[in-house]
């Protein structure tokens, strides 16, 4: 309630009451110290005259203890009582400690001689006591004729007395500072009001420059300008016209006698020019100019404020926009590991809105499993401050990627020294889809595989090339000896056959070890896959397998082997047609990239498809599907080594996309799931530019 009081208590009312209140306080300060000072000078003085007057009470007994004349004593005793009011009591006792006279009209208390009754020599014994009534200063002499002791004297004096003389003198001073206290109340009012009248004007400005106004000016008339008591006319001085702010508040003045600094400095260097002291007012009025600087500048600075305050929303619509732009899955979390911001492909790969990740851990937003060894992994990067780089295999539902992941610590910014590091504030995640490249890795070491097959294979081709020619010959020298109904006649023809079995067999080995002359020269591709459709369509037609061509004619010429690459076409659409069976569709498309540095050959069909677990083998040697006998395994195998040769790249999707199976669906034939193979050439012997096609 005090506190409350003293706070809506206006600000004259607090001047006025605190002049009051130092006035009473050091009033009450100075009666208390003084009363002090004067009660202890008179405690001294009380216990010097008691303790003159015990002795001089003890030498006056010495002859009427000799004469044991206890009338005289017992006057004696009776004379120091009437000395005055603060004489309490007065007796003598003799060596036995025997009363002998005493100034009690109600009897000597028993208990009293037993105090402070014995004194050394001829010092004077004082003892404070409590009488119940009243605090008394006992003194005690002894009373002896050379070294014999032969009684003591005992004097009490008041010590009430004494303290009733400080209280009076305290509550003397103290009126006297009430007095002055009132006196400072009527004067402090009169110098209060003139303050408190200024002030006022500041609070006014002050909540005008609250309601946005910062065109206030508090400060009283300006007198003289500047320019007008220095005569000047230096026109390009930023003082110059400036009604608002007074000069020395001002940098960069150009007056000779201006210092070059700002703030105090200026101001101090200013107190002896004649504008200065013709203009300077006291503190308030300073504070009054400092406010019209201060609403001056502050009006100056939120203009400013304004236009960085645009800059800085420009900047952060920059960022967010390349936050989001990236394809590259971004994370921030703080020290606790919340989540604070997330860009549009974490969102979307996650399939979860901003509202959902921002204020949440990992454990809040994925499996249990998954969250707990996440936030592990997270926490000790943010304890060790060592950056994580790693990379991850993510299956989700049929859509499987390899992601490279780095995490690093954020830090507040703060130069790292070894006295106090850097506090770690937080944790960036960017995680980038490597899928493309896992399959180019793939590829490779597909490719070097297949190689080092294609060495061996020719190898072994090469080997047994000429023992089945002899022996295909020497079959064929018998079939034209024996009797065309003989059974040996049958028997060679079946070694015949199997023989021409085996030379096709060598002669697919030949060509996946690339063995075999190859012709370069200027290519039509479309010419070349016209000339391969030509050549099986009525084959193919036969079990209702229909063949669409979609032929871009921009393609140019690309420089390569006429016939391998018919061979490739031959092999892509046998496959085809061996995977549909009967009743299906074969789509054939060529597209010229919008880059113009590749050709992109697609062959898709309404086949039964290639399971997943098989798309890593298709290329591989040897590996086929059909039935014994009916195939070797080394079409796809040929066929890559060929594309490789003419610096391209072949890759397959099963199930076929939509879009390339579009042309089948016009006349109600079968669709799907079906294999789509890509071939991508180059149109340049540096081979395949980096960036890829928009168009697969």
């Amino acid at each position: 309630m005090r506190v409350g009081f003293l706070s809506a208590l206006s600000f004259r009312g607090k001047i006025n009451l605190g002049i009051a209140a130092i006035v009473v306080v050091f009033g009450l300060f100075t009666a208390i110290l003084v009363s002090n000072l004067v009660t202890g000078s008179l405690l001294a003085e009380s216990k010097k005259r008691g303790s003159s007057m015990v002795l001089n009470l003890a030498g006056r007994a010495e002859e009427q203890l000799l004469t044991r004349d206890y009338l005289r004593l017992k006057k004696t005793v009776d004379q120091y009582k009437s000395l005055g009011e603060t004489v309490e009591y007065a007796f003598i006792l003799d060596k036995d400690g025997l009363v002998l006279a005493h100034t009690f009209a109600d009897g000597f208390p028993s208990g009293l001689k037993q105090v402070n009754t014995e004194p050394d020599g001829d010092a004077v014994g004082i003892l404070l006591l409590d009488t119940g009534r009243s605090l008394v200063y006992d003194f005690s002499a002894s009373v002896h004729i050379g070294d014999n002791r032969i009684g003591t004297a005992r004097i009490g004096l008041s010590r009430q007395e004494v303290q009733r003389t400080g209280r009076r003198l305290f509550l003397a001073i103290f009126a006297i500072t009430g007095a002055g206290a009132l006196l400072s109340l009527i004067l402090g009012s009169f110098f209060a009001r003139n303050v408190t009248r200024r002030i006022n004007l500041l609070r006014a400005s002050a909540e005008e420059i609250m309601r946005g106004n910062l065109d206030v000016q508090v400060g009283t008339a300006r007198g003289r300008n500047c320019w007008e008591v220095m005569n000047c006319g230096l026109e390009n001085c930023p003082a110059y016209g400036d009604l608002r702010r007074r000069c020395w508040y001002m940098a960069g003045t150009l007056c000779p006698a201006c210092a070059s600094t700002e703030s105090e400095d200026k101001r101090e260097s200013c107190k002896s020019c004649p504008v200065y002291q013709q203009n300077a007012g006291d503190e308030i009025q300073s504070l009054a100019e400092a406010f019209d600087v201060m609403a001056a500048a502050l009006k100056d600075h939120i203009g400013e404020l304004e236009t960085a305050r645009r800059g800085l929303a420009r900047q952060e619509q920059l960022l967010h926009t390349v936050f989001d732009v990236t394809p590259d899955l971004v994370s921030l979390q703080d020290e606790r590991l919340v989540y604070r911001l997330v860009n549009k492909a974490f969102r979307r790969y996650f399939s979860l809105s901003g509202e959902e990740v921002v204020g949440r851990t990992d454990k809040d937003i994925f499996p249990s499993g998954q969250g707990v060894l996440s936030e592990d992994e997270n926490r000790q990067i943010l304890e060790t401050g060592m950056p994580l780089s790693k990379e991850i295999y993510v299956q989700r539902g049929e859509n499987r990627r390899w992601f490279h992941v780095v995490k690093v610590p954020v830090y507040d910014g703060e130069p790292a020294d070894s006295a106090r590091p850097p506090r770690i504030i937080g944790l960036l995640l960017t995680a980038r889809d490597i899928s493309v490249i896992k399959r180019y890795q793939e590829q490779l070491i597909q490719s070097q595989k297949m190689e080092d097959l294609g060495k061996l294979a020719g190898g072994v081709a090469h080997e047994i090339n000429t023992p089945l020619g002899i022996i295909l010959g020497y079959s064929q020298i018998l079939l034209e000896d024996l009797p065309k109904d003989s059974r040996e006649r049958e028997d060679v023809a079946v070694i015949e056959k199997q023989t021409q079995v085996c030379r096709k067999i060598v002669a697919d080995l030949l060509g996946f070890s690339r063995q075999m002359e190859s012709s370069w020269a200027e290519v039509d591709l479309n010419e070349s896959i016209r000339e391969v459709v030509a050549l099986v369509r009525h084959i193919f037609q036969q079990e209702r397998v229909f063949i669409e061509m979609q032929l871009d004619d921009g393609v140019p010429p690309i420089r390569g082997d006429k016939e391998k690459l018919k061979q490739v076409w031959l092999n892509l659409l046998s496959n085809a047609f061996d995977a549909i069976g009967a009743d299906g569709t074969m789509v054939i498309r060529t597209k010229l990239c919008k880059h113009r540095r590749r050709v992109v050959v697609t062959v898709a069909d309404t086949g039964k498809g290639i399971s997943q677990d098989h798309m890593a083998q298709i290329f591989d040697p040897f590996f086929t599907t059909k039935p014994v006998g009916a195939g070797t395994g080394l079409g796809l195998s040929v066929s890559f080594g060929i594309i490789k040769d003419h610096k391209g790249k072949i890759s397959a999707v099963s199930p076929a996309p939509v879009e390339y199976l579009g042309m089948g669906q016009e006349d109600g034939r079968p669709v799907g799931p079906g294999t789509v193979f890509i071939i991508e050439l180059p149109l340049t012997d540096e081979g395949l530019p980096e960036d890829e096609c928009l168009d697969i």
